[in-house]
């Protein structure tokens, strides 16, 4: 659906992105991450044909951005991280004009409109003039302002920034049912999100890309953390746990009340080493209050790329 080849775009001397390459495929939801000035929105807005590149070649569906924009565009639905909205208008209004603008036509016109104000829980209100919204509605006619053109491929910028928690759900239920039948690029600095909704994820940094992969790959795989806590001295907890054969990485700390907590790795990723620790523990006869497995969260895995 996009392919992204060694795009360059420079503000002067400064290089907003430097030799980006990746690609999404038809169907994917894909997370674009990274820091403030990473290169996202920039990457965005020259995808939707919004800016020029410095040099590179960008396509979408087939068709390229800077030679075939009107094509690109037909395909594309953009919600920008400060969304455009007509203060005046009504939502209906607003709606009905912006599918005019996309090529809609006749009939077409009144099945779109009332197909997306339902799909963003607009119908209660779609007669109310948009300056009168609350900021997590407004969100919502942005979106289907980017979805009334039926696209197949959506670009959504910070699309819950300012939202309230309730808000926040309702649009990432949102953004998961668009996704099913269409390709779908979300930048955020909400992690979770990314977790909850995303199939890959592209992060950047300072332009350039610093890890690409499936959710499950970039955050480690099937590498795990275990976590261990017992009612003995953080030595000796160490000290035993330590005797397991795949235990690398173990360290151990003092919690109150006698407790102890011990993490760990093990060298071989697909084993399970629970069975071994619980064993060991009760061996020694003392009380475990946690046993857990875990792995390595988005944020997590973020902060260490984006870090070095």
């Amino acid at each position: 659906m996009i392919k992204v080849n060694n795009l360059v775009k420079c503000y002067g001397d400064i290089r907003a992105v430097d030799g980006t390459t990746f690609t999404v495929d038809k169907g994917d939801i894909i997370g674009l991450l990274g820091p403030n000035g990473a290169g996202k929105t920039t990457t965005m807005r020259i995808i939707t044909c919004f800016m020029p590149a410095t040099s590179g070649s960008v396509s979408v569906a087939g068709y390229d951005v800077f030679s075939q924009s009107l094509e690109v565009r037909k395909r594309i639905g953009y919600m920008p991280e400060n969304v455009p909205l007509y203060p005046e208008m009504r939502i209906n209004e607003y709606l009905t004009f912006r599918a005019k603008l996309k090529g809609l036509r006749g009939q077409e016109i009144t099945n779109q409109v009332d197909k997306v104000i339902d799909a963003c829980d607009l119908g209660h209100q779609r007669t109310r003039i948009i300056e009168q919204l609350s900021k997590g509605n407004r969100q919502r006619v942005g979106l289907a302002d980017a979805l009334v053109s039926d696209p197949e491929l959506l670009i959504l910028d910070e699309p819950t920034i300012g939202l309230d928690p309730n808000q926040v759900i309702k649009v990432r239920e949102l953004i998961k049912e668009i996704g099913r039948d269409r390709t779908v690029v979300l930048s955020t600095h909400i992690l979770s999100e990314v977790e909850m909704i995303c199939d890959k994820v592209i992060i950047m940094y300072n332009g350039k890309i610093a890890a690409q992969d499936s959710m499950e790959n970039i955050c480690g795989g099937t590498k795990k953390h275990y976590i261990c806590e017992a009612k003995t001295s953080a030595e000796e907890l160490k000290k035993a746990i330590g005797k397991i054969q795949l235990a690398t990485n173990v360290i151990s700390e003092t919690l109150e009340n006698g407790w102890s907590k011990i993490t760990m790795n093990s060298l071989k990723d697909t084993a399970d080493l629970r069975e071994e620790i619980f064993n060991v523990v009760n061996e020694q006869k003392w009380t475990i209050r946690e046993l857990d497995v875990k792995s390595p969260t988005l944020e997590e895995t973020f902060v260490n790329i984006t870090s070095k």
